[in-house]
Formats: structure tokens, sequence, C-alpha cells
């Protein structure tokens, strides 16, 4: 999924999600799964490969420039090679926005039922792929201005049902293809990927009643004045100063509501899975790209800031040898995704130092769970070059900003991230051990971006690229 907020799935969320809440039931849920990175294309890039953006060259998402800039460097192996490779039957549904092709049967995916980029363009204009969508117009809102800025719909309602909306065709197809596989003994492997939650919050008017909009909680630092924050978090939060609480409410509620039909298609792909004899057998994986900040410091949307919201993604597992009803702590990174699946599978992994699998978590979660203690992130901006290294190391988290002064979080004690202690004396030896490490992980992966960055004008890390 796209823009999948983790706090959405987690137990005392006002998001209505009964479909994912019986597969955490069922399997393991992940309360540090982290991204790494906050926009769609590299995000996926990292999934399918199982490295960093600087290594496999998606660093922001590929529409947004020309043809030979952000291009997936096709030496890099994607997992599903190799399990098409050992035999599996393979699948990908829905949006793939990972490289310009659209051709996926070059990485490993037999069937390509993948959505073209004209089906994403339209997303942010109330459209399902290119289709109109009629909108209840006392039920929506518009981001307007300033000047020489196009319309953009930020929320609303529509009597089109959601079985008539794209996430449904998308199900009816894996459905289709399920049946396909199961008449094989061959292992088999299908990724159904959804543009929702992201993009424009349309929800459609039989879900968005199920929601009382006047009770909608909103975040506790909607009103974050981002006080002692880069100055560019804080020339974001002037896009959306306007947005009232009222409007913020209503936004939540139809953000919820794309959620709670997303929940509803995932049922009745498990219902499928169940009737067709092949859900005992099957790992099942609930996870996202990134997340959306949905008021959550006084945004919305994700790329900019390097928050928990838009870093922070569900993650829900659940299969043969898979711990049951539990849950962990350990931190896990979208690129680990690549080794685990491998090491299920029987395949060997990559020779890549960027991830590692957690398939060990999977089975024994209590025994192992302390030698998850780390995860790293990276942002190279979204059409305006930023430069960001995110570490988080138990509960302390450390951003890196080549654009401004860093930031340190104690997770532990302000969830919210309200409070950046960079410039607190007291915590100067653990920016110092943090920013070390941040370097540590450059040096290992080979980010020469800026692991090479001695030059007097670049010198403005608390401590340097060579091991202390």
């Amino acid at each position: 999924m796209d823009g999948l907020q983790a706090e959405a799935l987690e137990p005392g969320s006002a998001c209505q999600t009964p479909h994912f809440d019986k597969l955490r039931e069922k399997g393991l849920a992940f309360r540090r799964a982290y991204t790494t990175t906050s926009t769609c294309s590299p995000a996926r890039a990292s999934l399918m490969t199982g490295i960093l953006p600087h290594n496999h060259g998606v660093l922001e998402v590929e529409h947004g420039r020309d043809y030979d800039q952000c291009v997936l460097r096709t030496d890099k192996p994607h997992w599903s090679q190799s399990l098409q490779d050992s035999g599996y039957r393979t699948a990908y549904m829905g949006k793939w926005h990972v490289e310009r092709s659209n051709s996926l049967e070059q990485f490993g995916w037999e069937i390509n039922h993948s959505k073209a980029s004209e089906h994403h363009k339209f997303l942010g204009q109330g459209k399902d792929g290119g289709a109109d969508l009629p909108l209840d117009s006392k039920l929506c809102r518009y981001v307007e201005g300033p000047e020489g800025y196009n319309s953009l719909l930020h929320y609303g309602v529509t009597d089109t049902p959601p079985s008539e909306r794209y996430p449904a065709f998308t199900v009816n197809q894996t459905k289709e293809v399920i049946s396909e596989f199961s008449k094989s003994d061959s292992p088999w492997c299908t990724c159904v990927s959804f543009s929702e939650p992201n993009e424009s919050l349309i929800v459609s008017r039989s879900t968005f009643e199920k929601y009382d909009v006047a009770t909608m909680p909103l975040p506790e630092n909607l009103n974050d004045d981002l006080t002692g924050r880069p100055n560019i978090y804080q020339r974001q939060r002037l896009i959306s100063s306007d947005v009232t609480e009222e409007q913020w409410r209503m936004a939540r509620t139809c953000y919820y509501g794309r959620i709670t039909e997303l929940d509803t298609e995932f049922g009745r792909l498990m219902e499928h899975l169940e009737a067709s004899g092949e859900l005992e057998n099957t790992i099942v994986i609930v996870s996202a790209d990134h997340g959306r900040y949905v008021g959550a410091h006084g945004y919305d949307a994700h790329n900019f800031g390097a928050f928990e919201e838009i870093y922070r993604i569900p993650l829900i597992i659940s299969g043969p040898g898979v711990a049951v009803g539990e849950e962990t702590s350990g931190l896990v990174s979208l690129m680990d995704f690549c080794p685990t699946l491998l090491e299920l599978s029987g395949n060997e992994p990559f020779d890549v130092c960027d991830s590692r699998s957690f398939a060990s978590l999977l089975l024994d979660p209590k025994a192992v769970e302390a030698e998850f203690n780390t995860a790293y992130g990276e942002y190279h901006g979204t059409r305006f070059n930023l430069t960001q290294r995110i570490f988080w190391k138990g509960n302390w988290k450390f951003i890196f900003n080549g654009f401004d002064f860093d930031e340190l979080y104690d997770l532990a004690n302000d969830p919210h991230e309200m409070k950046n202690l960079v410039n607190e004396p007291e915590y100067a030896v653990r920016v110092r051990e943090m920013m070390a490490e941040v370097w540590r992980v450059v040096r290992e992966t080979g980010d020469r971006a800026i692991g090479e960055s001695h030059y007097y004008s670049m010198r403005i890390a608390c401590v340097g690229p060579n091991p202390l």
C-alpha cells in the first residue's frame, strides 16, 4: 500500500480494519518497521532489491526527472527473479512505480498486471485511473494557491461504491491469478500493490458514514510550531497553515475510510485464499512503502521531514512457522524484506551489506528481538534536492541534515518528536556517537555522495567520514 501510516493498523486506532486486525491475531505484528525513504519510487526499489537508494539508483520519484535521471540500475537483482529461477510462479498486481518501462517480466514477474503511469497521474485530481469520480460538493476540499499553482483535491466523498473503483479491480484480477496458480503444484508469489491511501483522499459515502467526523481524534502534534527544527520544516508548515481543525478531522476521516475500504478488499482476498485451499500454506505480508502525515506536525502528504509518521510503516506477517498473535519491537527495514523472502523461500541471499534477513524474528521474536535494535534510512529530496540520513538505535533517533542543523529525538519520552535535543549539551556525546554510526553505514554501503565530503565547504557534521 502507498502512504499507510503504521498507527492506523495498531490497537486503539480510530481506523476500522477488522480484516487486518484478524491477520494480526494470526501472525506477528511489528511496532518498529521503517521504510528506507519517505518517497514512493526509491522505497519500492529498495523493497525489490534489498539495497539503499544510493545503490539502486532511484533517488526520487521516477516520473519527476528526465529519462537518464533516477534510473533503476538493472544489474541489481530483484528477489522476484530468484523466486522465479527456483520454480515459483509470480504475478505483480497494481501500482509499480519503481522504474519507467513497466516491463515487469524482466524483473522476474511472470504475470504483469501493473498500472501504467497514466493511472497514477490523475489521482491527485479526483479521478480513478483517468475517470472522473462525482464528489459531494459539501464534503470535499481543494487546495488553492498561491497564485500560479494548480488546484489540488485534498479530500472528498463520492457515491461511486468501492466495488467500482480500482482497489476492487486489482483484487478481482488477483483472485483470478491465484485460481490459476492453484491448479499447478508449483509454489507461487503474488504482490498486490495499491495507490491508496495516498494522493487525494476520496472515500465512498457508504464507508464515510461508518465514521463520526466530529469525534475523529486529531494528532497530538498537530499544532507543533517546529521550534528548533530545520527551517525547511517550518516553511513546509506554512502550506497547511490555513487548514482548520474541522478540515483536518474530515481529511483524517476520509484517510481512515480509504484504509477501511482497503481492509474490505484484503478480506475478500483472504476469503478467496481460504476457499482455494491455499491459505494455510501461504505467507501473507501486509505493509506499505511509506506513511503519511494527515495532520501530524501540521503537514499532510509525505516526503519532507524525517518524522515517524512517514518513516514508520505497518508490518504484519502470518503463515507457516510465523509466531501467532505476537508483537515485536525489533527494528526492521523495508529493504530487509528482500533477504527475508529469499531465506524463507530457500534461495541464496544477495551479496549486499545494506540489508539483513529477519526470518529468525518471525520464528521466535522474544529470543532474538534484542539483536534487531538499529535501522537506517536516507532521503535525497523530491524535486527539491535535500540530503538526510536517519539512524535509529533503540529508542533514539538521529537525523543528519545536509541542509540545516541536525536532529535528535528520544522516542521513549517524546514519541511525537516535539523536542529536538541535538543542541542540548548533555546529549553531545550521543550526537557524536550516532553521527559516527551514520558514517559507518555510509562507508559500508558505498554512499560516495556524502562519504567523500571532506572538501572545505562540506565539513558541516560534528565528526567526519573517517573511522574514529
